[in-house]
């Protein structure tokens, strides 16, 4: 079984993030949900987008790698939206890791001052008309990690919602979730070989 380490998404910790993470415990993994926003939430993507330029990015980043520190190494990278950013981070940078999983974003490599690891298994998500995922240039990010990576899968669903796989928030897409959890699912099994 996989230990996960997953980062949320600009709402903060909503009750979506929580179900997700306990369908994966349900399943046997265990997963830290560390609170990036020390307790906040917030109520849109713009609010919660404004506390964390008011914070910076760098801080947010900053705020996963000192979570990280209280695990151990070989650990799952997961992160919904803002949340990728230090899972990422970690994924690429940070000895060790057993796999990634991005949900709705995703960043050039480069951003963290390195290639890809080829050979660390990666899964991406995201809707194929999210303005966010495919307008701001995620989608071609994703692109790069999997030409970049032998075990890496970019998987896209129809639709434009962001946040699909939150059951707590009105995007949510219950089709489009459960199979995102059931690839996730098999690629944490895959892990186990």
């Amino acid at each position: 079984m996989a230990e996960i380490l997953l980062f949320h998404h600009a709402l903060g910790v909503t009750a979506g993030i929580e179900a997700f993470a306990g369908e994966l415990r349900k399943a046997g993994h265990t997963v830290h949900v560390p609170d990036l926003f020390e307790g906040r939430r917030f109520g849109s993507i713009e609010e919660g987008m404004s506390y964390v330029q008011e914070i910076g990015f760098d801080a947010i980043i900053e705020r996963g790698t000192q979570a990280a520190e209280a695990y151990p190494r070989d650990l799952v990278y997961a992160g919904f939206s803002l949340g990728v950013l230090p899972a990422q981070k970690l994924a690429q940078t940070r000895e060790g890791g057993r796999g990634a999983l991005f949900f709705y974003s995703c960043v050039p490599a480069s951003s963290f001052g390195t290639d890809w690891p080829a050979e660390l298994p990666v899964q991406i998500h995201g809707m194929d008309a999210d303005p966010y995922f495919v307008d701001e240039g995620d989608i071609d990010a994703a692109r790069g990690i999997v030409a970049a990576g032998s075990r890496a899968e970019l998987f896209l669903y129809p639709g434009d919602a962001h946040y699909f796989a939150d059951s707590s928030l009105s995007s949510y897409d219950a089709d489009a979730a459960a199979l995102l959890t059931r690839r996730v699912l098999d690629f944490l099994r895959t892990l186990d070989r």
